[in-house]
């Protein structure tokens, strides 16, 4: 079984309400489906009532991991990290020496990245890179494409 996986107090807020909700409205509805695909006679072939159970088994798939995600999630403590330095939940500004152009990265656990929201893993080439730097610094990550240099412009 994996060990604690560490998450932004929100990040769990939002995964608690997403559980919820799937527990509540997401088995009624799907019970009501059931019942529906049920009504229309014999279930050997009927494919509405398969498609609506195996629906049903990936809704219960879906909460089991939602479940064993939250009862293995620590929040992130920050207290005593310093504050000069990137760490976990850093929000930095960097330019891309490659291309001139300007990024906003936060850097987050795996379980939370979403590049479209520009939250970046820490375990990724670009978020190793950026762990542990200063406003000022100037740092590589190789990634699949090649290698990119990057300045970090603001640190928050």
């Amino acid at each position: 079984m994996p060990g604690f996986v560490y998450l932004s107090r929100e990040r769990i807020l939002e995964l608690e309400k997403e559980l919820s909700g799937l527990k509540s409205n997401g088995r009624k509805s799907m019970a009501e489906r059931i019942a529906e695909a049920r009504s229309h006679g014999d279930l050997s072939e009927n494919a509405e009532y398969d498609a609506a159970k195996e629906e049903q088994g990936m809704l219960e798939l879906k909460i089991s991991k939602l479940e064993d995600l939250l009862s293995r999630a620590q929040v992130i403590d920050l207290t005593g990290l310093p504050k000069d330095q990137a760490h976990i939940l850093s929000k930095l500004t960097v330019k891309n020496l490659n291309n001139s152009k300007t990024y906003t990265y936060i850097l987050v656990s795996p379980e939370e990245a979403d590049l479209d929201k520009g939250k970046i893993s820490i375990t990724s080439p670009v978020g190793q890179s950026l762990m542990g730097v200063k406003a000022g610094d100037v740092v590589q990550a190789k990634v699949p494409a090649g290698t990119i240099k990057f300045e970090v412009l603001n640190l928050e």
